[in-house]
């Protein structure tokens, strides 16, 4: 439903343009597949509902470490809370990635956007 609306938005809202010099083609072409990128990024609710119950999972662990640091618990014991606390977000981004690899990025390389993919190879870079 939400992307019926947002297209049909499109639709009222389109406005042509006659440009006259080659640049203003090139820029309106780049402005018009940086909007398609990010209508067109959009994730099912259930993947999402799944990713936030996973990082409410995290928050909740972190939530406990602050808990034990406060009650001065066992250092070690602190330690193993924090270690299982980086597995979770780590599998939440692996799954991020996953999710993200399968549905943005085929549409990107089906949509020649190389935008979009060097965009994601930056975060990859930063997330490892």
């Amino acid at each position: 439903m939400e992307h019926e609306h947002e297209h049909a938005y499109d639709h009222a809202h389109e406005h042509t343009h006659t440009h006259i010099d080659e640049f203003d083609e090139l820029d309106r072409a780049e402005a018009e597949a940086a909007h398609h990128h990010h209508l067109s990024h959009h994730h099912s609710p259930e993947e999402k509902k799944r990713q936030l119950n996973r990082l409410s999972r995290v928050i909740g662990h972190l939530q406990h470490v602050k808990r034990m640091i406060e009650e001065d618990q066992d250092c070690a014991d602190v330690l193993m809370q924090l270690s299982a606390t980086r597995s979770a977000l780590t599998g939440l981004g692996k799954e991020i990635i996953n999710e993200h690899i399968t549905h943005c990025i085929t549409h990107a390389v089906q949509d020649g956007d190389m935008q979009a993919i060097e965009e994601f190879q930056k975060a990859i870079e930063k997330f490892c």
